[in-house]
Order: C-alpha cells, then structure tokens, then sequence
C-alpha cells in the first residue's frame, strides 16, 4: 500500500539524474527515495524512441515493486519520448524534465539561447512542440553533446577529452552571440565548472533541478502525499547495474545520511 511514507522513486540513463535527486531532497528532507540508475543502456540519447519507451516501462516497473508514490523520470530523452506513454499507462503521479528553454526565453536579451543536449531530445517530438512558438521571435541554437553522457558514465567528468568536447561544442554558440545557455541533459549540470571556463561569467547557465523540485513538492500536496513525519534521516537507496565507481564519485562529498549505493542487475 502506497503511504505518506513511501519513497519518491528517480530513474535516469545513468548516473547524471542525481543532479535532480540533490534538488528534490534538499527542498523535501523528510522525504525518502530510490533512484535507478540505468547505466548499463546508457546514453539513452542515441537509441530509438521504441527502445526508450521500453527501457523507461522497465525501469518504472521496478520502482513500482518498490512501493514507490511517485516517478521523476530524471532523464531529459526519457521524458521527452516516453511520458505521455508512462501517464497514460501506470496511475501514479510522473514528474518529467524537459529543456529550460521557456524561462531561457524570457531572460534572453540577445534573442539567442543555445541548447546542449542529446540526440534524443532535440530530435523528440515533445521538443518540437515546446520550441516551436518560441522560435518565432527567439533563435534557438541546437547542440548534440555527443559523447559527454559516456565520459561522465565512465568517471572523466575532468578529463581533457570532457573539455575539449564541450569547447568543440560551446564555442560556435558565444560566436553566434548567446546569452542564455539551457542544459537539455540531466548530466550536464556535474560540467557547469568546465562550462563557466569556456562561456565566462556573463552567460547564464539553466537548468531543470530546482524548478522539478518545486513541482514535485506541489503534487506530492496535490495527492496527499507529502510526507509530513519529521525524524533526523531520510532513507536513500541508489541503484546501479554497472560499477558504482563513477556515481561513487560524483556523491563522494554528499552530506546526505543513510544513503546506500547498490549494484543490481535489473
């Protein structure tokens, strides 16, 4: 039976939706959660939308079995291919992530956004669809961030490769003079230091995290499902079926409590 007390469930491509993780209990502490981390079929940007559609009825079929009350799917392909499928096919609340571009929209002063995403997004209907009234007084300049999701799945988020990669990628859109930069991947925000190196400090950098924590607070009230019970730790379970090194890694200086890292073939 789904309680108050039941977990918040997270599934991504990999390791990158813990950037949407720390955000959701940052603001809700009191919450507990399990997150999925489907490294294994990582990135999810490059395969088909059939193929995500049945990766992402795996991965909710798994959190279900936990007891979870809710599904972020904290994967910007993910949510882009499959979340009218997941709504339309399971009866819990999915909360989705979807590029920043509409608040990216109304800052912009240049009326040049540039996007850093994957394949599998910007190739989406879903990002079609959302972009398409901005584009009538915005330029949205598209990039594919080809090859970062592996590089920070196989623990080189500093490497060389990682920064040349994202100049290779970066440095066509301060050319074309943008001055909002959207990242349409749930890795990404892990490179905003490498990021800032290239673009300066003028440039703002968006991301979905805190914007999908707030939204995820506003349904769990919607449903009843807050959980109100004050107590000092939270549970946190990680799953992972591939090495846990690199997500190791990436939660290293975590403050969080009664946090496990799991590896699981699933």
């Amino acid at each position: 039976m789904i309680s108050n007390n039941s977990p918040i469930g997270f599934f991504d491509s990999g390791i990158g939706g813990t950037s949407i993780w720390k955000e959701v209990i940052k603001l809700l502490p009191n919450e507990n959660t399990i997150y999925l981390s489907d490294s294994k079929n990582a990135p999810y940007g490059e395969k088909s939308a059939e193929e995500i559609i049945t990766l992402c009825k795996k991965n909710t079929d798994f959190l279900l079995k936990e007891n979870c009350k809710l599904i972020i799917v904290a994967c910007n392909t993910a949510t882009t291919n499959a979340i009218t499928f997941l709504r339309a096919t399971y009866p819990i609340p999915f909360i989705g992530i979807e590029p920043a571009i509409k608040p990216a929209s109304l800052m912009t002063k240049t009326n040049n956004i540039g996007v850093l995403a994957t394949k599998g997004t910007l190739n989406s209907a879903l990002f079609e669809q959302t972009s398409l009234a901005i584009r009538k007084s915005i330029t949205i300049q598209e990039t594919i961030g080809e090859g970062l999701v592996t590089l920070i799945e196989n623990g080189k988020l500093n490497s060389k490769e990682t920064s040349r990669l994202l100049s290779l990628y970066l440095e066509p859109m301060l050319a074309n003079n943008i001055d909002s930069l959207v990242l349409g991947c749930t890795h990404y925000p892990y490179l905003i230091p490498q990021i800032r190196e290239i673009i300066g400090p003028v440039i703002k950098i968006i991301d979905s995290g805190e914007a999908v924590a707030r939204q995820t607070k506003a349904i769990l009230l919607k449903h009843k499902i807050l959980n109100r019970e004050e107590k000092d730790t939270a549970h946190h379970m990680l799953y992972i079926n591939k090495e846990k090194n690199a997500l190791e890694a990436l939660l290293r200086d975590s403050p969080i409590k009664s946090l496990k890292i799991i590896e699981k073939n699933f």
